[in-house]
């Protein structure tokens, strides 16, 4: 155990036992709590690093202003007795130490004037769960600078460590128990997505939540620091091991476990390594043996091999489970899948497993009947759970699928929380699926805090563990979002995005507008939009120039750290172009042109036939040409080229009366692809692309060659 985390620890557990006349023995509050500034001068000095317990490797550094500030949450309402701060060089001249309920309203416990630096040891009275350092003016020219922010005070309540002593599955048939230490546990959990080095940020709001597990998918030599943080917030951890085919880092492939004699030995001996280092640990709740192996083996066998080798896969799991036994008979072994067809095997196969695990999303309400009707003599927990995932909704009008609302969501973990619980003496808990905090598409979908904003899922799940979520501030609920034209934005012009607003609390709102091209281009972050604000709710939104199916986000926040995201998806299209295609149906040649290769034959006609879902692709080699006869002689105004996303960087437009000799009319060395719109003042019967320079390590391909008279 590192020395910071054992202060952690020491600091969470060190109390007297008093008589009631007595005063609370005075603790160090603050270490590995939530941290936050106003500001951090780069990577690496975030005001986390003001609370690890490391008084000189670690530091917070603001900004070079005076008006610069970083605050620790305690969890909870405290009783404040001293403020120590270790500052580095750039320390405080003037500055402020504030208390505060809520974290908005703020009262000075004690003003500092003339601060010299080095330790500044202050003596404090009054209650907070918010302490904050308020920089008023610096002592020099850098910012505030802190090795350490600790607060000191005294509470009836400490964390409570973990509950400690062995880890049972108790009971029999149809009514079991888990057990810790001999005490029912029910587990209330969450999986567990941000880094390791950022658990004492987040953990402690983990805690709040009523959450007693995470759930974590690889245990190696760096899940120890995160064993760590848990149990200083009295947490258990589902520690888990990777298998292929998983879906995890190093189990996506398709190991043969008929036949592969060594990979099975090497996982063995690995798992085996850190149980046994990790298997008195007080954060140790059981350990889970692969993730949806037995599903994902349809990716890599069919028929009778297919049967074979889930029979190997869950036989070696046996194998894993007793090997685990044997080191650690205090902790159960588990393994999970996202299909209750792979119970079967686990039920044939792998006796020595202590209890089954399920992942599972919009399906959840019928795991129950599905044990049922298979006849188990297993509990089971539910390892990931929520809101019902891509696979599970129907498509919209675009032909993509429906995300479900804010709302629907929120009412999705309700609803399988009442559902597993539901399945009493069988279903021993869940761990809910995602406390992560990526911003990106399927951040959006599953994340309950993602960029760290809470969501109505975050509450609801927060209410199905304590009951309760009174006295919370709450985020924005959108409802009602509509996108026109849903089917038919113009690429690079305006569309409308429309929402209701409102915000349970009355917090005045801020909204934000993001696009994700993941159905259009596989990119699944979410990136701003340009947009205005046209009243009402109402937001004029810049199409990508991408064609494709986009996702478009409300982002409402709060101020208050929550936020209401609703998404629909948009069909980006060619913008109109006034005037007749002239080239509709041409003749058309071209240099080369692809044959049966993914979607194609890609023929040169089919970039003229009207259709932006068939393609004319070349050969991959510089130079190309396409060229097309128009009949006669036509006056030409626009040309649009509706690029794939093989185009052309260097490109010119020429034109000819008899096919033979051809005169520029247009050139660039600065092609981008997507849509070029290109306007002409010429009058020819032959219209060709000479392409010179390709943008990709492809050929040239275009959906569209558009030729307007």
């Amino acid at each position: 155990m590192s020395l910071v985390t054992l202060g952690a620890l020491l600091a969470s557990s060190l109390t007297l036992s008093l008589s009631p006349q007595a005063q609370a023995a005075e603790t160090l509050l603050s270490q590995g709590k939530a941290a936050t500034a106003s500001s951090q001068e780069g990577d690496g000095l975030a005001a986390s690093a003001a609370v690890d317990g490391n008084l000189t490797g670690t530091r917070w550094a603001s900004k070079w202003t005076d008006a610069e500030w970083i605050q620790v949450d305690l969890g909870a309402s405290q009783s404040l007795s001293r403020v120590v701060l270790s500052w580095e060089g750039a320390y405080g001249k003037n500055y402020e130490i504030q208390a505060s309920d809520d974290g908005t309203n703020w009262r000075t416990l004690k003003a500092v004037t003339g601060g010299d630096g080095g330790t500044d040891d202050i003596a404090v009275s009054g209650t907070g769960r918010y302490v904050r350092m308020q920089g008023n003016a610096r002592a020099g020219g850098y910012g505030y600078s802190l090795w350490e922010f600790q607060v000191f005070g005294s509470t009836g309540g400490t964390v409570d460590p973990p509950p400690g002593g062995a880890v049972k599955v108790a009971g029999s048939q149809g009514n079991w128990q888990l057990t810790v230490g001999g005490q029912p546990y029910t587990v209330k959990g969450l999986t567990w997505g941000p880094s390791v080095a950022d658990a004492p940020k987040y953990l402690p709001d983990v805690k709040s939540m009523g959450v007693n597990t995470i759930r974590t998918w690889g245990t190696d030599g760096s899940t120890k620091p995160l064993l760590d943080t848990a149990a200083a917030q009295g947490l258990k951890i589902v520690n888990g091991f990777w298998l292929q085919p998983g879906g995890g880092p190093g189990s996506g492939g398709c190991v043969n476990y008929v036949t592969d004699a060594t990979y099975k030995t090497n996982s063995l001996n690995e798992f085996a390594k850190w149980v046994d280092a990790y298997k008195s640990h007080p954060a140790t709740l059981m350990w889970n043996v692969g993730n949806e192996s037995v599903l994902g083996l349809q990716n890599c066998y069919s028929g009778a091999e297919l049967e074979a080798q889930r029979n190997a896969y869950t036989s070696f799991v046996n194998d894993v489970a007793k090997k685990i036994h044997s080191i650690d008979p205090d902790h159960p072994v588990t393994s999970t899948d996202a299909w209750t067809g792979a119970w079967p095997y686990y039920k044939r196969n792998a006796p020595d497993l202590d209890l089954y695990s399920m992942n599972s999303y919009g399906d959840v309400c019928g795991v129950r009947q599905d044990w049922i009707d298979g006849g188990y003599s297993k509990p089971y927990i539910i390892t990931e759970g929520g809101p019902a995932g891509e696979w599970e909704v129907p498509d919209d009008a675009n032909g993509v699928p429906d995300e479900p609302t804010d709302v629907q969501k929120a009412d999705g973990y309700t609803k399988a929380w009442n559902c597993i619980t539901g399945h009493q003496g069988v279903a021993l808990g869940a761990t809910l699926f995602h406390y992560g905090l990526e911003h990106d598409f399927g951040g959006v979908w599953f994340n309950l805090v993602p960029d760290g904003l809470k969501r109505l899922s975050y509450y609801a799940v927060k209410k199905a563990y304590t009951g309760s979520t009174a006295g919370n501030n709450t985020p924005p609920v959108i409802t009602n979002m509509t996108v026109s034209p849903a089917s038919a934005a113009p690429a690079g012009r305006e569309f409308t995005v429309r929402a209701d607003i409102r915000d349970p609390d009355g917090d005045p709102v801020t909204p934000k507008i993001f696009l994700s091209g993941n159905y259009a281009s596989g990119d699944k972050r979410l990136v701003d939009a340009q947009w205005r604000a046209t009243g009402n709710n109402t937001f004029a939104v810049t199409a990508p120039e991408k064609l494709g199916v986009w996702k478009v986000y409300i982002q409402a926040e709060d101020g208050k750290g929550n936020a209401g995201i609703e998404t629909k998806s948009v069909k980006v299209v060619a913008p109109p172009v006034s005037g007749t295609n002239v080239a509709l149906n041409k003749p058309t040649t071209a240099s080369s042109a692809q044959g049966s290769y993914g979607d194609c034959p890609c023929t040169p006609a089919m970039a003229v036939d009207g259709k932006q879902e068939t393609r004319w692709a070349s050969d991959w080699a510089d130079p190309q040409w396409i060229r097309t006869d128009l009949g006669e002689a036509k006056p030409l105004r626009t040309l649009q080229l509706v690029w794939d996303p093989a185009f052309a960087k260097a490109y010119e437009v020429q034109v000819s009366n008899d096919g033979t000799t051809w005169r520029t009319v247009h050139s660039t060395t600065t092609g981008n692809g997507d849509i070029d719109t290109i306007t002409l003042n010429e009058t020819a019967r032959h219209v060709r692309l000479n392409l010179t320079q390709r943008g990709t390590g492809w050929g040239y391909s275009l959906h569209e060659l558009g030729i307007y008279s």
